[in-house]
């Protein structure tokens, strides 16, 4: 029984860390399959689209940048999991492309990230680690990666 309880008090710890871990890389991939979501609709419907991100509330989501009187019926609204945090980071250089008020991603009908977008998106568990979306060097989309480089 002793030996039971010795080998359970270290797994759960472990087992803790690998479902925090899990959360992270799901919710970047989620916000990944958002972007080429936002990306297709642009192209498709040949209207610029906006992946909204708000880091005071933990949400994100995708609408059309003009939408008739009811608004936008294909919008989407995505909270972040719990255990994280969302953050923007901006280029520094010139206005920081916004929707609502919040700093946004703009895709072109072309397929393309308009040039004000922010290059990065950060996510971060409660343990410090994040993962990264960031805009291609040929600004036709983000991809994941784990240094922010």
């Amino acid at each position: 029984m002793a030996l039971l309880v010795i080998i359970t008090s270290l797994a759960v710890p472990a087992m803790a860390r690998f479902v925090r871990g899990q959360a992270l890389d799901s919710e970047s991939r989620r916000l990944l399959a958002l972007v080429h979501a936002a990306q297709s609709r642009a192209v498709s419907e040949g209207m610029p689209m906006m992946l909204w991100i708000d880091p005071k509330n933990g949400a994100y989501g995708m609408a059309a940048e003009t939408s008739g009187q009811n608004g936008d019926p294909k919008a989407e609204n995505l909270s972040v999991d719990s255990t994280l945090q969302i953050a923007v980071l901006s280029s520094g250089a010139g206005t920081q492309t916004t929707f609502h008020n919040l700093p946004a991603i703009r895709f072109l009908p072309d397929g393309t990230v308009a040039e004000n977008s922010p290059p990065k998106v950060q996510l971060v568990d409660s343990d410090g680690r994040s993962r990264w979306l960031i805009e291609t060097r040929n600004r036709m989309g983000y991809e994941i990666s784990d240094t922010g480089k």
